[in-house]
Order: C-alpha cells, then structure tokens, then sequence
C-alpha cells in the first residue's frame, strides 16, 4: 500500500508540474488587453469597436462584405470615417459580390470612397465578412453565435497573416468596380452570375441555399434558372442540368469585357 501510494504521489508531481507549464503557457498567449482573440458581444459593441479600429489605422484597411447590396443607414455610417481614414492616406481595399453592381445605395457610397482613392472589386462568392486594420487587428463574425451580435476581434499575428492571404487571393480573382452616374448595369452580372447560378445549380444546389451563397434573392435564382430552361428548352430542371452538361457550356471561358 505504501508503494501504491508512493506512486500514485510521483504521478501526481509530475501532472502538478505539466498544468503548471501548461498554465504558463496560455498566461502568455492571452496576455495583454482581453487576449489575442477576443469575443464583443452587441451590435453597438461592435460598431463602436469597428469604428475605434478605423479610426486608429494609419496604413491600410482591408474590408470583405458578402450578401450583395448594404443598407442605406450602414452605408452612411461607414462613410465619414472611410472618407476620414482615405484623408489621412490610408490605402482601401474592399470585396463586394457581384450583385452590388445594380444596388444603388452601395453603388453611391462606392463612387464616393473611390473618388478619394479607395480600391472597390467584386466576386460571385466573399468567403465571409471580414476587416483588418492596418494588418494589427481582424475582425471576423464568431461562428458560433448570431452574426450581427458577436465577433470576434484577432490580434494574433499568425491568425493575421492567414486571414489576409485568404484576402489575397480572392483580391486577385475579382474584378474591378468602376462607377459612375452614367454607368448602366455590366455584362459581367449577367454573364458570370448566371455561369456561377447554374454550376450551382447543376452540382445539386436549392434556390434558396444558391441566393445565400451568392448575396441574392431566390427570385433572381429562380430568373437565372428560368431563362438558361428556355434558352435550352428544357422542361425540369434535372433535364436542364443535363442539357448544360452535355452542351460543355460551364467548361468554355468568358468572353473578356
């Protein structure tokens, strides 16, 4: 029994001296103010938080925002301190989709910001919403919880780098927004979107879940699909899938514009 005791007593300094280290260890990673990630909860919280961050960047603001067209009052919120940060000789860069290019409020704030300088380019598909300031701070929505009423605020520079190379990337596929007063709706949103609805719509995508993922209402989906179905003739939508296979069209290059 005294064995057993002894060295059940040795394991226990040995466990005693790993959550020691252990407890050191993340004492360090979350170190400073609220750690290297943290969780704001509210979205006053988070404005208030997003507008502190855009205020104090001096360098460069990188911005990601899926789901087509913004609402009018959030896009006259961000503008004072877009234009303000553009003032101080911020570079800008944003990633809209594709559907913005007919939504006339976002169209406007885009003509204001890239008048004082801003980048502005458009994707079928954001990967998510994300915005990093001056490649110090990134904030993302928490996955977990509601969108509009968490994020999460990353200062860890590893977490940094990635999200920003992810940024990249898509930054390089996308394509430029011109806009002015005269501009009338491109080919490109017709074009490509409708390429990109009906590849989703062929890999076996609902309406709805297509709407989600490219930023538009499943009405315009539904157009999409109804115009390639009389374009092609079909009379289901599984033999219109069929028909866009067999045709190759989804395989060919668009026509540059």
């Amino acid at each position: 029994m005294e064995e057993v005791i002894e060295r059940n007593q040795r394991a226990l300094a040995v466990a005693r001296t790993s959550m020691h280290r252990a407890q050191e260890v993340y004492r360090g990673s979350t170190s400073g103010d609220g750690g290297l990630v943290r969780i704001i909860r509210g979205a006053d919280a988070i404005s208030a938080a997003l507008a502190s961050a855009v205020r104090s960047c001096q360098d460069e603001l990188l911005t990601a925002q899926p789901g087509g067209g913004r609402p009018r009052e959030l896009l006259a919120k961000a503008l004072g301190g877009d234009l303000a940060a553009l003032r101080r000789g911020n570079r800008q860069r944003t990633i809209y989709q594709h559907t913005v290019r007919t939504h006339g409020p976002t169209l406007s704030y885009v003509e204001q910001i890239s008048a004082a300088g801003a980048e502005v380019r458009t994707l079928d598909e954001v990967f998510d919403r994300l915005i990093v300031c001056d490649g110090r701070i990134a904030f993302v929505p928490d996955p977990a919880e509601e969108r509009s009423q968490a994020a999460l605020a990353i200062e860890h520079p590893g977490l940094i780098r990635y999200l920003v190379g992810i940024f990249e990337h898509a930054w390089e596929r996308a394509v430029p927004l011109p806009h002015s007063p005269s501009d009338h709706r491109p080919a490109l949103l017709v074009d490509e979107t409708r390429r990109v609805v009906l590849q989703l719509m062929v890999n076996g995508y609902t309406d709805e879940t297509i709407a989600g993922r490219l930023g538009m209402s499943s009405r315009t989906v539904a157009s999409h699909v109804r115009k390639a179905s009389e374009m092609f003739g079909s009379r289901s939508r599984a033999q219109l899938a069929y028909l866009i296979a067999k045709a190759g069209i989804l395989d060919e290059e668009l026509p540059e514009t």
